[in-house]
């Protein structure tokens, strides 16, 4: 009986395997970094947008509301300022995460395919000496026959 085919690369290409499964996390907690960030930001410009439409509620507004009011808007425009950076920053690590996921999964794809051509090759070298075999086999049977 033939014995089963063995990759000597397979604890390489298992180790490729595992970088793959730790950069797809990565992605997803960068992901999620920049959709919890778009979130915090796109609230940030709803509160600004509130913030602007107050100052023509029709009440009365004195100076000291008026102070307030530009105080708290230039906060929310600072803070919206920062925000946006952040998303910017998130943005980039998430495009570098999927950069390194590709470059993770290409590496592990070139080893699958070197061990998908070794694993075809040895079958075909166990087929032609099964065939050899057989062939002799047959030839000796009626050769002795013959005889």
């Amino acid at each position: 009986m033939a014995k089963g085919f063995r990759f000597s690369l397979e604890r390489v290409l298992d180790y490729r395997r595992q970088q793959e499964d730790q950069a797809r996390m990565l992605v997803a907690r960068a992901l999620a970094a920049h959709r919890a960030q778009q979130a915090e930001a796109d609230g940030l410009r709803h509160a600004l947008d509130r913030h602007m439409a107050s100052l023509y509620g029709g009440a009365q507004v004195t100076e000291n509301d008026l102070w307030l009011w530009r105080r708290y808007r230039v906060r929310l425009e600072e803070d919206l300022a920062l925000a946006e950076r952040t998303l910017m920053q998130r943005g980039r690590e998430l495009t570098q995460a999927r950069q390194e996921l590709v470059a993770r999964a290409r590496d592990r794809k070139l080893l699958e395919r070197l061990r998908a051509g070794k694993e075809r090759d040895f079958h075909a070298r166990e087929n032609q000496k099964e065939q050899r075999e057989s062939d002799e086999m047959a030839t000796l049977r009626y050769g002795h026959e013959a005889v």
